[in-house]
């Protein structure tokens, strides 16, 4: 795991080169650019918040802001995921090149969305001021919070983009189990929802439950998240990481002939 950590430091250049390219072309020919970055999340906000406040009727002040919180993260894991599982089964002309590192492919996509996630940070903030929620001194604990979803993610992509090389049908399957994993995240309703013992195996089997109830203590109830979770997914995190980077060191030279 170190020396796929060492080798994307060294290739940090490229990574920020694949990262700025990906951005360009994401939305190239577009004719509102990167405002889809504000309008995708704004939209989804909207059509859910219709639907649970209005048709469902969850009870809870200042719901729209309540999901956005809750949404922003939640979109950055998942294109992540249903992008980054294909990075490397996609990428055959980058892979045939001379020592080019495998591992920079799943990053990049990490990477990219994780800039698009930040630039609509500031539409939370202007949401939340003007709804009556300052920002309170708890939000110098999101770079903690957001630390922590980077390399869950980074982990999880890693896995999945090494397996899908050999294994196709798991971009499939991880579409529709993304279906069900949004249902099961409080985003649209309050975790204490559950009893209490559903509700500490829900923080225990599902990461972005854990992010999402901290972004919302943060920046919804000014208050400090559960740093226990927290400390569990990170250290789920670097197993993870140990157990793809295990893969990619196995099967570096095989990528190129699979794909």
């Amino acid at each position: 795991m170190l020396r796929n950590l060492r080798e994307l430091y060294q290739y940090r250049g490229l990574l920020l080169s694949l990262t700025q390219r990906e951005l360009k072309a994401r939305y190239r020919g577009s004719l509102l650019g990167f405002l889809w970055t504000f309008l995708n999340p704004t939209m989804q906000m909207a059509v859910y918040s219709l639907m649970f406040s209005v048709w469902m009727r969850q009870q809870i002040e200042h719901y729209t802001f309540f999901v956005f919180i809750g949404l922003l993260p939640w979109i950055w894991f998942t294109s992540s995921v249903l992008q980054g599982t294909s990075a490397i089964s996609d990428r055959r002309d980058l892979l045939t090149k001379v020592r080019f590192p495998a591992q920079v492919l799943p990053t990049t996509v990490v990477a990219t969305n994780l800039v698009n996630f930040l630039l609509a940070l500031p539409l939370l903030v202007l949401l939340g001021l003007l709804l009556g929620h300052p920002l309170r001194w708890t939000i110098l604990l999101f770079p903690a919070v957001l630390f922590v979803q980077f390399w869950v993610t980074l982990a999880l992509v890693y896995l999945f983009s090494a397996i899908n090389v050999a294994f196709r049908d798991l971009q499939q399957i991880l579409s529709n189990i993304i279906t069900m994993w949004f249902f099961v995240t409080p985003i649209f309703y309050r975790v204490e929802v559950f009893p209490e013992r559903f509700r500490q195996l829900l923080l225990l089997a599902n990461p972005m439950a854990v992010m999402a109830t901290s972004y919302q203590a943060l920046f919804y109830d000014g208050r400090l998240p559960d740093l226990g979770p927290l400390a569990l997914w990170m250290g789920i995190a670097v197993v993870l990481l140990w157990l793809a980077a295990g893969i990619f060191e196995r099967r570096r030279e095989e990528f190129a002939e699979i794909v």
